[in-house]
């Protein structure tokens, strides 16, 4: 693309949006991890146009949180991760969940509360996790991970072990206290914790230039003398380089990193929103900019795959989706006397119960 074309055609561009870079070979990923990526993202999706059916269908309980076009994020940023790295998703990065181990039947039981869901029925939505399992639950105030993810990179440091934490905030929530707070204590105390910004240009109905007149909201960093970067998240060859990038630097001592990812939420809010609020110009310049079209072109231009190889890998993941559904719908509701279970510890054994340390005479009152 010449000079000239290039500078016209971001004269046409929403406020906020960036030129593709033109497709470049991937960095250190070889040719079957970088299908790998593919079957994330294609499992990604389609896990959610499932979702989304059985939601329509009143299968699923509560609201229902998709990530279309933002798959690149949750994907090539969870790739990066190293095994001891803790993360903590958003409500919309089902896709690094997959990456981290969660398989598909997990999320279907999950949102039609079925018995044997991770909530045992008592939840939906992605609020599930586990230390053990290499990442937090989900929870729903955007921007309250930060500090918590704050404190586990504290609690790695205090351990010894070279784990980096990483979490995601939307666009909306870098105007939360909760992230303030997370990002300061982090700064001064240089741990390595990660922070992605999804800015996927709407807070629910709020456009991003309501909330924040600046261009980059990755220029927050600024505040707290931490690196930050800005890069296409509907690219997830570059997600995943700067998320390795920003990793290492975190992994280095350097401190907290903030990344900004930059890219359009192509559903409503949630299932019941419609979206009605975006406008059409700008719906249709992120359409064309979908990230698994873009990823799946690239692919097959630079010979990575033949169209015959990636429909195979669809094929697996709609396997895998259809045995996964089936399983989840033939499981039982939760018992109704559960309801009651996992509330109170279990009542000791009188005969083994230790005797209970006696308060230091320094501490009683006199």
């Amino acid at each position: 693309m010449s000079k000239a074309a290039r500078k016209e055609s971001r004269r046409k561009q929403p406020p906020g949006a960036r030129t593709a870079p033109e497709a470049r070979p991937a960095k250190g990923l070889s040719p079957d991890k970088q299908l790998d990526i593919y079957y994330y993202l294609k499992l990604n999706r389609m896990v959610e146009e499932r979702l989304s059916a059985l939601y329509r269908q009143g299968k699923v309980q509560g609201g229902l949180y998709g990530s279309k076009g933002q798959e690149a994020i949750s994907v090539g940023s969870a790739y990066a991760l190293a095994p001891q790295d803790v993360l903590a998703p958003m409500i919309r990065n089902l896709g690094a969940m997959l990456v981290r181990g969660v398989k598909p039947v997990e999320f279907f039981l999950q949102y039609m509360q079925k018995e044997g869901s991770p909530c045992k029925g008592r939840d939906t939505s992605l609020h599930f996790g586990g230390i053990d399992r290499g990442f937090v639950p989900p929870i729903s105030p955007l921007g309250t991970l930060v500090p918590v993810l704050t404190g586990v990179a504290l609690a790695g440091r205090m351990l010894g072990r070279k784990l980096v934490a990483m979490t995601y905030i939307g666009d909306g929530a870098t105007s939360t206290g909760d992230f303030h707070e997370g990002m300061g204590i982090a700064s001064v105390m240089r741990l390595p914790l990660v922070v992605i910004i999804e800015n996927n240009r709407w807070a629910y109905s709020t456009p991003v230039a309501a909330q924040s007149l600046l261009t980059d909201l990755a220029e927050k960093a600024r505040a707290y003398g931490i690196p930050q970067g800005v890069v296409d998240g509907n690219d997830v060859l570059a997600v995943h380089e700067a998320t390795e990038s920003a990793l290492d630097l975190a992994r280095q001592g350097k401190g907290p990193v903030l990344l900004e990812a930059k890219t359009m939420r192509m559903r409503g809010h949630s299932e019941h929103d419609d979206a009605w609020y975006v406008p059409e110009e700008e719906r249709r310049f992120w359409e064309k900019r979908d990230p698994i079209a873009l990823y799946e072109k690239r692919l097959v231009d630079q010979e990575v795959a033949t169209p015959e190889e990636l429909a195979a890998i669809v094929e697996r993941c709609t396997s895998e989706i259809d045995r996964d559904l089936a399983v989840a719908e033939a499981a039982p509701s939760p018992r109704p006397e559960s309801c009651i279970e996992d509330i109170y510890a279990p009542l000791a054994d009188p005969g083994s119960e230790e005797a209970a340390p006696k308060t230091p005479a320094s501490a009683r009152r006199s």
